[in-house]
């Protein structure tokens, strides 16, 4: 089984694409290369393969963390899981349920007017994490461009403290303190494990 994450950047006409497209290829680049394991398409859309499903959701978190540190921008994504029948040299040319499942539930989310979601062939997974994602973005939409950055270092960087994360940019360690409450950091890493541990059941 591996997760297809399928999104889009929201706003993307709103703001220059040499600030969002650079960021964009950077924050992809962390899970691998294109076009084999994500690429982009359509302008502002874009595919990334993750090989183990239980990383899925922190890749997906510290996707959307990355597109907020720039003004009125955010990211629209779905998480299929299955497999992957046709492993071609573009992931956007691939084919499996994995993708089946991602493509079917983007096609939704604009409708549903839901940011993160995700789909797989076991209901009671899907009806759980998509209830506990519904309830995050309340509070993820809503991140400030300083929130998003030290929950984007934070989850890049679990092992630093939090006096070394605010010396990367530059702010005290009270204040590191500060906007990770403010972003519920502590509320969505709990949500991250139990998603992990419900992923690892359905092996």
């Amino acid at each position: 089984m591996v997760a297809i994450i399928t999104g889009d950047i929201i706003n993307s006409s709103k703001v220059d694409i040499d600030k969002w497209l650079p960021l964009l290829k950077a924050t992809l680049l962390h899970f691998g290369k294109a076009p084999k394991q994500w690429d982009i398409y359509r302008g502002d859309s874009f595919q990334l393969k993750v090989d183990e499903p239980a990383d899925a959701l922190e890749v997906a978190l510290i996707i959307k963390a990355s597109v907020k540190t720039l003004k009125e921008l955010d990211v629209r994504m779905s998480m299929g899981f299955g497999d992957i029948t046709h492993d071609a040299f573009r992931i956007t040319e691939s084919n499996g349920t994995a993708f089946i499942h991602s493509g079917e539930r983007f096609e939704t989310l604009k409708k549903d007017k839901i940011n993160l979601a995700v789909k797989s062939d076991w209901e009671h997974f899907d009806l759980d994490i998509n209830m506990f994602l519904k309830l995050a973005l309340l509070t993820m939409d809503q991140w400030t461009e300083n929130s998003a950055e030290i929950v984007r270092l934070a989850l890049l960087n679990p092992d630093k403290s939090q006096a070394e994360l605010g010396s990367l940019i530059g702010i005290k360690q009270n204040t590191v303190s500060t906007r990770l409450k403010r972003s519920a950091f502590d509320e969505i890493q709990a949500m991250n494990l139990l998603y992990r541990k419900k992923i690892k059941e359905l092996k």
